[in-house]
């Protein structure tokens, strides 16, 4: 048997668009080895709609082939997302059990009612950053598009005022926006002991939130969440309710502010912000790649034969510049191109829970940023911005601008 070429997939690449390029150019599915793991890598938009939606895909890790599931190294971002035990990895009528108390919480219903508190917050972080120097640069990831997603969820899961600002301490390590604390599993480690406090206050002192909800959910039907559940969502729910729209956001302003004549689309009134958010979805997607899908049985996918329980990675940044679905200008960002359909948010049963308030929360954010800051520029070149040297996620590490005077 011919052994595969395994194409290398770098966290720390220092252009991902031109890696998925080449993944997608040696084919639909590929062989490719992600922080020691080996996998097929989806690579273009209609083989990974396949692959989130296949009936012989699954995310439970139990049909993870044995031999592969134990070599896999620990320790690393692939180890810590197919372990989680909450909604993210489940399937079924387990996912319909995680997910089901948590879906009246992120209806755009409820994000509608939300969005005064969000621009409230907005608010408050554009007269923060109008008092700092005008023609200084300042980092918008660090000052603006970190802590609007991370307050905003703060507010809405019922995080105590008392630990906010430990708690924000410990993710803005996480998400690499502190300059005091590095990542490490300390860190993460302290980070879940601090959840696990919070849990507990509220269990004692409940609020009109959702931990509190999921706490009367757990105590009133302890066969509907287990102990590790409860606390395997609360975590899902904050982590990623707020990282992911930090990389929207700041991916947002980058491309606005680099790409030419997109910004006076929006200020002209010709497009709607919500386009812009739309095709930075599509053309610089927050999330990078995703771990797994396995095969439930040995299974064919355009053309390539899956063995039962092989690993599949989804790669969303590869799929949202794919040329067969986008056409031959994939690879320009263009807010006034026809609406697409893009997988951003994935697709089917675990579509993004978070999406309407994402899209929110980016669109209020964008609005009000250009607006009050009209001189507003780029202060370094796309190229001399450092990526997020992780293999999930998809942005840079600062976004550096010159606001220039507020708007009067």
């Amino acid at each position: 048997m011919t052994e595969l070429i395994r194409f290398i997939i770098d966290p720390a690449t220092r252009d991902l668009h031109a890696d998925n390029e080449r993944l997608r150019q040696a084919g639909p599915l590929v062989p490719v080895t992600a922080e020691g793991v080996d996998a097929w890598a989806a690579t273009r938009y209609a083989t990974l709609l396949t692959v989130l939606t296949h009936p012989d895909m699954t995310r439970d890790i139990r049909y993870w082939d044995p031999a592969e599931r134990d070599s896999a190294p620990p320790g690393t971002a692939i180890a810590r997302i197919v372990t989680d035990i909450s909604m993210l990895n489940a399937d079924g009528e387990d996912h319909r059990r995680l997910r089901g108390p948590l879906a009246a919480g992120f209806s755009p219903r409820r994000i509608a009612q939300l969005r005064p508190k969000i621009a409230a917050i907005t608010a408050e972080l554009i007269d923060r950053l109008a008092e700092l120097p005008p023609d200084e640069p300042v980092d918008l990831r660090r000052h603006f598009a970190y802590p609007l997603p991370r307050e905003v969820i703060s507010e809405m899961i019922g995080i105590p005022r008392a630990h906010q600002d430990r708690l924000h301490e410990l993710t803005d390590a996480v998400a690499q926006v502190s300059s005091d604390l590095e990542d490490s599993p300390q860190v993460r480690g302290d980070l879940h002991g601090l959840l696990h406090q919070i849990i507990e206050e509220r269990r004692r002192t409940p609020g009109e939130d959702l931990i509190s909800d999921l706490i009367a959910l757990r105590e009133e039907d302890g066969g509907r969440l287990s102990e590790s559940e409860l606390f395997a969502t609360i975590d899902l729910l904050f982590i990623a309710g707020h990282v992911t729209t930090v990389n929207l956001i700041t991916n947002a302003i980058g491309a606005l502010l680099n790409e030419p004549g997109q910004l006076d689309l929006l200020r002209s009134g010709r497009c709607p912000f919500s386009a812009a958010v739309e095709e930075t979805l599509r053309w610089d997607s927050p999330i990078a790649y995703f771990p797994f899908r396995y095969a439930t049985r040995d299974v064919e996918i355009d053309g390539v034969h899956l063995r039962a329980g092989e690993a599949v990675l989804a790669c969303f940044a590869s799929a949202g510049r794919d040329p067969d679905q986008y056409g031959p200008d994939a690879g320009r960002f263009d807010i006034a191109r026809p609406p697409a359909a893009h997988l951003a948010f994935g697709h089917g049963p675990h579509f993004c829970l978070g999406a309407p308030l994402a899209r929110a929360e980016a669109e209020v954010a964008l609005q009000a940023l250009f607006a009050a800051f009209p001189d507003i520029r780029a202060a370094a070149r796309p190229e001399e911005l450092c990526p997020l040297d992780t293999l999930l996620g998809n942005s840079t590490r600062s976004m550096p601008v010159i606001l220039g005077p507020r708007a009067r």
